[in-house]
């Protein structure tokens, strides 16, 4: 497993901006103006079906860019689906009781065996306005195309996209998600700053449920969001693609000037 080439520094991160940092895969670390955001923690070198310690699914390529121990208190975790390279129960063990989670709907029982207890389900269009020492954000679910179930027989999970609104910005997380109209009906719900948007393990069969790189940039811009960040690439082989090839078609698919960052462990501001 490979050690990222950049580490983020919350530490020093300034409460007046907009700043995030990718982690690995759809783990994404965001500091919205004080109030403290991960999406989707996954940090652990192996995600699968756990049995007794050992766990059983793919091993990670590059290493997480910071640690649970390494990370600043966390308002907010926001859990898009329930596929285990999303929703990490050994991650999730590791926050602190005090800690809110926006998940989607049917999912609150796989968080069971985690000391989280402020847990709430969101379908699409509904909202929740979340009130944390560090003020208050307002968390909204939207469509996308994807699917829920963790096993065979669990179908009734759900599986968004969300908007965070704080101090008149938005920015979207795209979760996981093949190309779907969707977007299309978020613009009126703008602007967006970052529009967090998966980009890989597209070549998956004849059916796949993750967007392209390109459709990603197309799903961004008719959502109307002005940077960006793309995830679900490098971190884990899920596709048949090679790992370098989703961000190669992403910068040849948006200006550089979009792309808010490239590599595990990079970060970006917003002023």
């Amino acid at each position: 497993m490979a050690q990222p080439r950049f580490r983020p520094t919350p530490a020093q991160w300034s409460s007046a901006v907009i700043t995030a940092s990718w982690l690995g895969h759809a783990s994404v670390l965001i500091n919205f103006y004080g109030l403290t955001i991960i999406t989707d923690p996954v940090l652990a070198p192996r995600v699968g079906a756990t049995f007794g310690r050992r766990t059983f699914g793919p091993k990670r390529l590059v290493a997480p860019a910071l640690t649970v121990r390494q990370l600043p208190g966390i308002d907010l975790i926001l859990l898009s689906h329930a596929h285990m390279d999303h929703l990490h129960v050994a991650t999730l063990k590791q926050f602190s009781a005090k800690t809110c989670v926006v998940t989607a709907s049917g999912t609150r029982d796989l968080l069971g065996a985690t000391p989280l207890k402020d847990i709430r389900e969101l379908a699409w269009g509904e909202r929740t306005r979340v009130s944390t020492r560090h003020g208050e954000i307002v968390v909204e679910a939207f469509e996308v195309k994807h699917w829920g179930a963790r096993w065979r027989h669990d179908i009734h999970r759900g599986y968004n996209g969300y908007i965070l609104e704080r101090n008149g910005r938005k920015i979207l997380f795209g979760g996981d998600t093949a190309y779907c109209e969707s977007f299309k009906k978020l613009r009126s719900k703008g602007p967006f700053e970052l529009a967090i948007m998966p980009i890989g393990a597209y070549a998956c069969g004849p059916i796949s449920s993750h967007c392209t790189p390109e459709e990603a940039v197309a799903m961004a811009n008719d959502a109307g969001a002005r940077y960006v960040l793309p995830i679900h690439h490098q971190t884990f082989n899920f596709g048949q693609e090679h790992v370098g090839e989703p961000i190669s078609r992403l910068r040849n698919a948006l200006s550089p000037e979009r792309i808010a960052l490239m590599e595990v462990g990079e970060t970006f501001t917003l002023e």
